[in-house]
């Protein structure tokens, strides 16, 4: 950890969080939070590996990039999040389907081994 603003939260063993703000959440082992990066009431399950070098063709590092936001979001084990993604349900749906993600009940859902593209709104 370098840097950053905890509070309220669960941080796991292994993660690299790096210049972000964390509140209300929980982040599992392994996870990668950028820099700039806010999460907020959400649930972050990590990962099964540490990723070395650069990511496999044109996917988002493994974990959560750089000036991303996040609030009220649930995101599964091996997902990449692009950098200055906003997962923050904006327009308040209720239920939907999306491309790397998921709505139910108002909480946007990244599966397991789900890849937010960089910029994506939601």
């Amino acid at each position: 950890m370098t840097d950053c603003h905890i509070n309220g939260s669960v941080i796991g063993e292994g993660c690299s969080l790096n210049r972000c703000h964390v509140e209300g959440s929980v982040v599992g082992v392994r996870a990668a939070i950028g820099a700039g990066a806010r999460v907020e009431r959400s649930v972050l399950l990590g990962a099964d590996f540490y990723e070395h070098g650069e990511p496999p063709g044109d996917l988002p590092r493994l974990g959560v990039g750089r000036d991303v936001v996040l609030d009220r979001v649930i995101i599964d084990k091996n997902a990449r999040i692009g950098e200055g993604a906003r997962l923050v349900n904006e327009r308040n749906v209720d239920h939907a389907d999306g491309d790397g993600y998921y709505i139910r009940g108002g909480i946007i859902v990244v599966p397991k081994n789900g890849v937010i593209r960089p910029g994506v709104i939601v």
